[in-house]
């Protein structure tokens, strides 16, 4: 039982509780019905050609951000915000664009759906996202600064999610 109880407790401690709660947001939005009230169905469709244009401009941002994140990543990738032991900081390739490109293309795929469904319901829940990868990100970050005395320096120089804005 202590075994189990230790575990528990790391398994917390380096952040295994904000896997499962970004599993959990990702298939409540996955499964979340498009709730569109302002729109009846004919200027949905007409809208159709401008939806999947402006679509795919956060879908590309989406697959540029995650595909780079994990090349460059790829030696360190966890699916737990804490680093492995054997890190180093990455700071080159899409790192010197944005802090945290596989976050942030997971935000960019919400709002590729968002946009091409026009939908309320997941405007809210990529909200919700937001505020809840800024948390998870500012957990990470306390881990990297303590491993890595520089990585306030990079902080500084780039953004966290949105290469210019944030």
């Amino acid at each position: 039982m202590k075994k189990i109880q230790r575990r528990l407790v790391h398994f917390i401690a380096h952040g295994g509780h904000l896997v499962i709660l970004q599993f959990i947001l990702m298939f409540i939005f996955a499964i979340c019905p498009v709730w569109q009230p302002i729109l009846d169905t004919n200027t949905f469709e007409t809208l159709s050609i401008w939806r999947i244009s402006f679509a795919a401009i956060p879908a590309f941002i989406a697959l540029l951000f995650g595909g780079l994140g994990s090349h460059h990543l790829r030696d360190y990738l966890t699916p737990s915000p804490y680093p492995v032991e054997h890190n180093q900081l990455v700071s080159h390739g899409i790192y010197a664009i944005v802090r945290h490109p596989l976050y942030a293309s997971l935000l960019f795929l919400g709002l590729s759906w968002t946009v091409y469904s026009l939908s309320l319901s997941h405007m809210f829940l990529l909200i919700v996202a937001g505020g809840f990868f800024d948390y998870k990100a500012g957990r990470e970050e306390q881990w990297l600064t303590a491993l890595h005395p520089d990585y306030a320096n990079y902080a500084q120089r780039v953004h966290k999610f949105v290469p210019w804005i944030y």
